[in-house]
């Protein structure tokens, strides 16, 4: 009898397992061989296809790839971020501090630059010169930093010789990629083949392998592209690029007349009655005139280096410093009597004047019309206490103050010479309001080179290479001796801070070729890779291990004309290895041949960094690039087919 009540049993119950079919569906369909090969297919046209576009960051680019990649199930998460603890990217990071050091202390800049004074105003000596030594600096430091390095002193050069910069600069931007090939540290396309090697069960590429190879591609590029130059670029104009005529930290010593008045003091004959006093206690500034610059203390650390301290009232002076003054002569000297003293009255060096600025700055501040400073003592503004710094002097309708200039009252459009630590001078340039700091004080600490410190550096990076040369004797691996000297740079202050150390590493490149190494595991997972190097060998097989080499050269000259060349060797090397594995070859000379067309590629100016850095200096074209470069990648591609086999046979 039916009571008006529902049965529970007759309701329909939504099955679990029925609503997922259609997810569970989609997870077996997507994960299907043939979805996974042209989910892989598309994903690496649309990331050439963004490369070359170049709206977006190559990182970004990059990292969507492994996302897409990743998400699809094409790898796993171990796959997808194993390319940022791979070594030659570990690597990479290391010689980024290395290459930096070596910039921030001089010692490249010191190299080349007496080399390249050899030549002279002649032209060709220039042209021989430029190519030599940006290669050889190439092989040791990023092509990218090399020119960076380099273009301006060449710019200066050109200007001075009435040689046209479009002469030199598309030479300097192709040596620099040619010097890469000259080492396994010089480019990292040489880093990244030398890591599939090894993580394939193969020895990887010893320090100089690539250095024969390099030599006579250097030396033939260098001929080739002197008459392609001549020809070319004879037509282009002989404007060189404007120096900038801002005022360099010497020539604000010189304009203030600061050199003449300063003077380095320490105690040669035993202690001196100074040792142990506060710079408030002896009051120098009122007894004899005399205001202290700085102090240049040893630092007792293992590495005992000198380090610059500024004054402020509590700084105690210690044995066996060494004090900079600024003031008269004879009040220095009277100074220099009452306190057992030695006065150095040093020469004026080179470009620099008598101070250094590693540590402490110089900077000159416009006082503006809505400042509280206007019409009072200049002691009243406490830049001393506040950023730890001391003005020297004031500029004033042309004329120039130093005595009794604390006691000075200032006014509108008073230029005041301020002298401390960079970071007081960085903080005193975000006041705005009542004072301008004239110039970017950030940019120009960054541009003062540590140059007491470039022999470390080269001590340090001449043990670095030693070490990667004999790695297998000394059982250190290469990693290891970059990321030791890197340490080293840092610690040891050839590098201007640890920030500033993070600062010299190209991230951008980095995660670039992090980020696309999955793409190449792809490649590889999914047989890609495979295919087109069975495409390779069924079309040229009957040609023999030469022509299968040069198609290899050729797809990875043809991916490396519009996408970085790191990309290019990370996707290239799983094709070569496949197309030496499928005619049972020896896959090493397949590898050195993507690293060596991955490097040489010059025929546009987007194919290397240096290429599109040198465009605007040279004032080239588009098709300046495709006159000069393209004949010159023809004929080293056709000379590297010929050698490569000579030094490492199939």
């Amino acid at each position: 009898m039916h009571d008006g009540r529902t049965d529970i049993s007759l309701i329909h119950k939504p099955n679990l397992k029925n609503m997922l079919t259609p997810l569970f569906s989609f997870g077996d369909w997507i994960a299907s061989p043939n979805v996974q090969i042209g989910i892989v297919i598309v994903t690496f046209v649309a990331t050439i296809v963004a490369f070359i576009i170049g709206k977006i960051r190559s990182d970004i680019i990059a990292l969507c790839s492994t996302a897409v990649l990743l998400t699809t199930g094409v790898i796993d998460a171990k796959a997808a971020l194993a390319g940022f603890s791979n070594s030659a990217v570990v690597m990479m990071i290391g010689l980024f501090v290395v290459g930096g050091a070596v910039f921030q202390t001089g010692l490249a800049k010191i190299i080349s630059g007496r080399l390249l004074r050899l030549a002279g105003t002649d032209e060709k000596r220039l042209f021989f010169l430029v190519m030599l030594v940006t290669a050889v600096v190439a092989a040791f430091v990023s092509n990218t930093g090399t020119v960076a390095l380099l273009l301006p002193i060449i710019l200066a050069m050109c200007k001075t010789s009435g040689v046209s910069p479009s002469k030199l600069m598309m030479p300097l931007a192709f040596a620099s990629s040619l010097g890469g090939v000259l080492t396994l540290i010089g480019t990292p396309p040489n880093l990244i083949v030398s890591n599939y090697l090894t993580e394939n069960g193969k020895s990887d590429f010893a320090f100089f392998d690539f250095t024969p190879i390099g030599l006579i591609l250097l030396i033939v590029g260098t001929l080739l592209l002197w008459p392609l130059c001549r020809i070319f670029l004879s037509k282009k104009g002989r404007d060189g690029a404007e120096a900038d005529d801002g005022k360099s930290l010497a020539g604000l010593l010189h304009e203030y007349h600061i050199n003449d008045c300063v003077f380095r003091l320490q105690a040669t004959n035993g202690p001196s009655p100074i040792e142990g006093c506060t710079v408030q206690e002896l009051n120098l500034r009122h007894r004899y005139g005399v205001t202290v610059l700085e102090v240049r203390r040893e630092n007792r650390s293992i590495f005992g280096s000198v380090t610059q301290e500024t004054i402020s009232p509590e700084t105690i002076f210690s044995p066996g410093d060494t004090i900079y003054v600024l003031g008269h002569a004879d009040d220095v000297k009277k100074m220099a009597v009452d306190y057992h003293l030695t006065v150095f009255e040093d020469e004026e060096r080179e470009g620099k004047g008598k101070l250094d600025f590693y540590e402490i700055g110089l900077a000159e501040v416009l006082i503006t019309p809505e400042s509280a400073l206007i019409n009072r003592p200049l002691r009243q503004a406490n830049f001393n206490e506040r950023f730890g710094l001391n003005v020297l002097a004031i500029k004033r309708h042309g004329h120039y103050i130093f005595d009794d200039i604390r006691d000075e009252k200032v006014y509108n459009g008073d230029m005041l010479l301020m002298h401390g630590r960079w970071k007081g001078i960085e903080s005193l340039s975000k006041k705005t309001r009542e004072w301008l700091v004239i110039g970017r004080p950030d940019e120009t600490a960054q541009n003062v080179a540590l140059d007491h410190k470039a022999p470390l550096a080269a001590l340090i990076m001449v043990l670095m290479v030693i070490a990667m040369v004999f790695e297998k004797q000394i059982g250190i691996p290469a990693v290891a001796s970059v990321i030791v000297a890197g340490l080293a740079m840092v610690l040891t202050g050839c590098t201007r801070s640890v920030d500033g150390a993070y600062k010299m590493i190209g991230w951008e490149s980095i995660v670039l070729i992090a980020g696309m190494m999955p793409m190449s595991t792809a490649l590889s997972n999914t047989g890609i890779s495979k295919m087109i190097a069975e495409g390779l060998v069924s079309s040229l097989q009957s040609m023999g291990p030469i022509a299968i080499m040069a198609g290899v050269y050729i797809v990875t000259s043809l991916l490396s004309t519009f996408i970085s060349n790191s990309a290019t060797a990370i996707l290239v090397a799983p094709i070569a290895w496949a197309a030496a594995e499928g005619i049972g070859v020896n896959p090493t000379p397949f590898m050195m041949t993507a690293a060596v067309a991955a490097s040489c590629c010059f025929a546009t100016p987007i194919c290397t960094p240096p290429n599109a850095m040198v465009m605007s200096a040279g004032h080239y074209t588009f098709m300046d690039y495709v006159k000069v470069g393209l004949p010159l990648q023809i004929i080293l591609g056709i000379v590297s087919l010929i050698i490569i086999p000579l030094f490492f046979p199939c």
